[in-house]
């Protein structure tokens, strides 16, 4: 039996952002996090990340067997590396997010990598709080919990996440569960680096915009900025979550724009739609520690600082890995799926009562 006690867990991850497949190891029975282990990171090669792109937006029904397969062979990659593992979270990775319409779907099938890698795993994290009418996002949030206790925090603080789409926990660290009342309030913020990322593709071919820099040497579409601001998800109150393509609106209103003002302009969206979400917090946060990718873009961090009232800084200043956060996130939800506890609640997704979402997938034999 898995069930209640300590368990070495990998969590693996591939974002919106599609840069690639994040896997890290912690110790943990689902309440506290114990120790951290290894980590690792597989980039998806050009060709991997056309087939995904080309997927966004595609649900179950639809053509997505190659891009299920990539999934599934680019995870076992990287987790075969783990081979003290006892139990393996998986998320897979989400083509198309719906949950108040067709619900989620993240691509890619948990029993195949039981059966592949020899280790129980558990996987389709979100579809049991849709069907509950949660949002289904976000999920880290439980394990933000556990970070702040970690941590000894005693007054409210926030995590901010900036992979392609930016989420935020505000955290009361003083109550004793995740899903006590009034513990968390988390969602969506808005576009973070997906506009941008998927911007510097078709305009020059890279990745992303790396260190910030084309955003420095830009100027900011203040129009653009106010118009983004009307969109109405914006007057929508938390808990709430978003699809990675949601902005469209945002995408077209620099579409004139000169390369560095439109990376500028996408840059201070994601800003200015955190300092717009942090109103919806029950109580100012005494600071913002930032995770994902957007935490390495100093034009960004600037810009946070710039238009939040409280301070943002790095997770790195709190003792943690930024990289590895949302890997470690879905190694500490398995194990409190494993130990039966839930990995949601109210304030985290909107679901009704808290719930525990994931599926159990044993290797055969």
């Amino acid at each position: 039996m898995l069930k209640d006690r300590k368990l070495r867990v990998v969590g693996a991850m591939s974002g919106t952002s599609l840069d690639g497949v994040d896997a890290a190891e912690i110790v943990t029975d689902g309440h506290r996090i114990f120790s951290f282990g290894d980590s690792a990171f597989l980039p998806y090669d050009a060709a991997q990340r056309a087939v995904l792109r080309g997927a966004l937006g595609k649900w179950p029904e639809d053509d997505v067997a190659e891009v299920s397969e990539l999934i599934e062979t680019v995870h076992a990659q990287v987790l075969s590396r783990f081979t003290e593992a006892e139990l393996i979270g998986f998320h897979g990775q989400t083509l198309a997010h719906a949950p108040q319409g067709r619900g989620t779907h993240q691509a890619g099938d948990g029993a195949v990598l039981a059966e592949v890698l020899g280790t129980p795993v558990v996987w389709d994290f979100r579809s049991a709080d849709v069907q509950m009418g949660g949002e289904g996002a976000p999920l880290a949030p439980f394990y933000h919990f556990a970070l702040a206790q970690r941590m000894g925090a005693t007054a409210p603080l926030a995590i901010l996440n900036l992979g392609g789409v930016g989420n935020v926990t505000w955290i009361d660290p003083s109550l004793p569960h995740p899903h006590s009342d009034g513990a968390l309030l988390a969602f969506d913020t808005g576009p973070a680096n997906a506009p941008i990322n998927d911007l510097m593709q078709a305009r020059r071919g890279a990745d992303c915009d790396t260190d910030g820099a084309l955003a420095a040497a830009g100027r900011v579409d203040q129009g653009a900025i106010d118009g983004f601001l009307q969109h109405p998800y914006f007057f929508r109150m938390p808990p709430k979550s978003l699809d990675r393509d949601a902005f469209t609106g945002l995408v077209e209103a620099v579409a004139e724009l000169p390369d560095a003002d439109a990376v500028a302009t996408l840059t201070m969206a994601c800003a200015a739609s955190v300092a717009q979400g942090l109103q919806a917090c029950p109580a100012p946060p005494e600071r913002i520690l930032v995770t994902g990718g957007g935490r390495k873009n100093p034009t960004l961090m600037a810009m946070l600082a710039q238009v939040c009232t409280v301070p943002v800084a790095p997770i790195e200043e709190a003792g943690f890995d930024g990289d590895m956060l949302e890997a470690q996130a879905f190694a500490f939800l398995a194990a409190r799926v494993a130990n039966g506890l839930p990995t949601s609640a109210p304030g985290t997704t909107g679901v009704g009562a808290p719930v525990g979402g994931g599926t159990l997938s044993r290797p055969s034999g």
